[in-house]
């Protein structure tokens, strides 16, 4: 069965985005070691899936190739088969993007059990509170940026509920952020 991978970029207190979808804390430029580490990641990855805010960014801003991107980056993003997780589209504006709306476990469980590589997704925050939350994702790689905003949105659900979690590595980088691999430990 296809591995469900979870990459984002984190502050060091745990937010995906400021309160308002601030992500002006993140740490640029990147090194060579972190683009050669995500390149590793993504490379069984044949599939992306995201929740529909972060897609209606994610997708256009990939489709006309980002400043500092490599072309065979942007290639890779704009080709790779995407997801949107969404209960209010009813069909995709973007190309090579589906939709599928209602429950998050069917649509999850019915990627990962057709062939194919892995599956990742980038969020955003409420879609990755959700996978973990219901226990859907088979690794986390958090991105631990050297900065700390106080308030903002949590990679992690607060239901309350605990995550039991592995570590799998952890690697610092010379741009100064650190990836965390992590599996979720289940009963």
């Amino acid at each position: 069965m296809r591995r469900f991978k979870l990459q984002v970029q984190v502050t060091a207190d745990g937010y995906m985005a400021g309160p308002n979808g601030e992500m002006d804390w993140m740490t640029f430029p990147w090194t060579e070691d972190i683009g050669d580490y995500i390149d590793a990641l993504t490379k069984p990855v044949d599939h992306i899936v995201l929740g529909r805010r972060l897609a209606e960014g994610f997708i256009p801003t990939w489709e006309t190739g980002p400043e500092g991107e490599t072309r065979e980056t942007t290639d890779w993003m704009n080709s790779t088969p995407k997801t949107v997780v969404s209960d209010s589209l009813t069909e995709s504006p973007w190309k090579n993007a589906t939709v599928a709306g209602g429950d998050l476990a069917e649509t999850v469980n019915r990627l990962k059990a057709q062939p194919g590589g892995d599956l990742i997704t980038y969020g955003g925050a409420t879609l990755a509170a959700n996978l973990i939350a219901e226990g859907l994702l088979d690794e986390l790689h958090l991105f631990v940026n050297p900065t700390a905003i106080g308030t903002g949105r949590p990679v992690f659900p607060t239901t309350g509920a605990h995550h039991r979690l592995r570590l799998v590595t952890a690697r610092a980088f010379d741009c100064g952020i650190t990836a965390l691999h992590f599996e979720p430990k289940r009963s």
